[in-house]
């Protein structure tokens, strides 16, 4: 099994998939152990001071005023733990708490949190073991962090709270630890507020929204490629000296895939018919410089993301130079906001491919295939609904592309005035992402059809290649009606999967 080895500066994108989504294990650095050692006799050495520091012998947030005795500092660490993981709601999926976690502990490894080096350790034996904390889809308002996910998963590193064991049962969180030889932590000064005080969750759940997007990207290429043969239009547009007087990253690799899938095509820019075309519409031939805006969008995402990846989120921090200090790294808005660009832009991908889709059924622009790509319109009624579905999720996407990061509402008695709802940007961009597949699976249903349908012309020996495919992974050809939705279900699972991307890949190569 692979293995992710955390230091003090960061770790990768590809270290978090490997965590969360594939289950790798963890271990520390000796750097990382030497520099979580250090930082703790910074805080050890504040502790026994009679000054108070945040953090480490005050209260929390609008309590931070209250000076707390010695004796009751290992009680203020629990509590605040106990009183923070007060989540509501279904449970998050395991792979974002594995991803939660497991940032949480690259952010203790930095060596700027004071905790001890056993918490840590702790924290990567609970993911070793598979053991993932019931975390609530309500409670972060992604300013002093995701606190309330953070909670619950450090509950369990208590050994209090539910957790789901190996086997996918939730079961108490202490005898799950008991079964698999894990001592939970007793909590000291300042280790509680470290293990629950960053940007993990909304950070976690970006990564994987880009993993996931960078697929679907190169997906809607193809679709759009196999929509733009359906409908005979013309590939000239997509030529690269047209796209290099608009140097847009992004639209260059979008014109780019879609030339390489239908290189050899029989039906584009060859074929009119009784009303000759000067131009297709604007969702057939604005394709790349729709993706492409999305894609670049998606370059600047990918930034942001590897600059969070890269730092240590914690109030207050320890520097090296020995000073505890406050800060408001923990504020949740440059991941806030990509989550919402992204948001927006897969919307927009997903209303374009919902265009194509329309206009390969209507007989009137789809130049002369059939109703609804129907076998004997009237007595059927072809893909007429599969769109309805599509404009449906369309729909919806366009409601979540409403930006949670313009929100705010004030917390702690006006003490945490300005939040980000980045929690909140990160859970709907999981649901557009969900849905933009679906709405590429739709497109590539219709388009296939379609391709097949131009009898008497030769497709692209890449869109033969992911027709061949998809029809191989149970998703029907042109034909009478019949039972639409596992046939659309399983076009779903096509894209979902990777295996459109493979298929098209196959004749032309790492698409990009």
């Amino acid at each position: 099994m692979h293995t992710v080895v955390v230091g003090t500066s960061g770790v990768t994108a590809s270290d978090v998939l490997a965590v969360a989504r594939d289950g790798a294990r963890i271990e520390l650095s000796g750097e990382a152990v030497a520099a979580l050692a250090a930082a703790r006799e910074i805080v050890d050495a504040l502790a026994a001071k009679p000054d108070p520091v945040y953090g480490v012998s005050t209260g929390f947030g609008a309590l931070a005023t209250r000076h707390i005795s010695t004796e009751l500092r290992a009680q203020l660490q629990r509590n605040i733990v106990r009183s923070h993981a007060a989540g509501m709601g279904p449970r998050v999926e395991r792979e974002v708490v594995r991803a939660l976690m497991f940032l949480r502990l690259k952010t203790v490894c930095s060596g700027h949190t004071g905790v001890r080096p056993e918490v840590a350790q702790t924290m990567a034996d609970v993911l070793n073991a598979g053991i993932t904390p019931v975390v609530h889809e309500y409670g972060s308002l992604g300013c002093s962090g995701d606190l309330a996910p953070l909670s619950h998963c450090a509950l369990t590193l208590m050994g209090e709270g539910d957790a789901e064991g190996p086997d996918g049962v939730v079961r108490p969180a202490g005898e799950l630890l008991a079964e698999h030889g894990i001592t939970p932590v007793e909590l000291r000064e300042k280790e509680g507020l470290a293990l629950l005080n960053g940007t993990d969750g909304m950070l976690g759940m970006l990564v994987m929204a880009l993993a996931d997007l960078e697929m679907l990207y190169k997906s809607a290429d193809i679709t759009a490629a196999l929509s733009m043969e359906g409908l005979l239009g013309t590939d000239k547009v997509l030529a690269p000296e047209l796209h290099a007087i608009r140097p847009h990253p992004g639209q260059a690799a979008s014109a780019a895939n879609m030339l390489a899938v239908l290189k050899d095509s029989q039906l584009t820019g060859h074929h009119q018919d009784d009303a000759p075309r000067v131009q297709d519409a604007y969702s057939v031939r604005c394709a790349p410089q729709v993706a492409g805006a999305g894609r670049d969008t998606m370059a600047h995402a990918r930034l942001v993301a590897e600059r969070e990846l890269a730092s240590a989120v914690d109030n207050p921090v320890v520097l090296p130079d020995g000073r505890v200090e406050s800060n408001g790294n923990f504020h949740g808005a440059p991941v806030a906001y990509v989550l919402d660009f992204l948001a927006i832009a897969v919307a927009d991908l997903a209303s374009i491919a919902e265009r194509r889709t329309d206009r390969l059924l209507d007989k009137n622009r789809s130049h002369g295939l059939p109703p609804f790509l129907a076998d004997d319109a009237g007595v059927d009624s072809g893909l007429m609904i599969a769109q309805y579905t599509q404009a449906a999720l369309v729909s919806e996407l366009k409601r979540l592309a409403v930006p949670a990061s313009a929100d705010s509402i004030p917390s702690s008695a006006m003490q945490e005035d300005h939040v980000s709802m980045g929690w909140s940007a990160a859970r709907k961009l999981r649901t557009a992402v969900d849905n933009l597949t679906r709405v590429v699976a739709v497109e590539l249903y219709a388009a296939t059809r379609a391709v097949e349908l131009r009898e008497g012309l030769t497709p692209a020996p890449a869109s033969r290649a992911v027709i061949e495919a998809v029809r191989k992974a149970g998703v029907q050809g042109p034909g009478p009606d019949r039972f639409l939705a596992p046939d659309l279900a399983a076009a779903d699972v096509f894209v979902r999967s990777g295996q459109l991307v493979a298929a098209a890949e196959s004749v032309t190569g790492p698409l990009q």
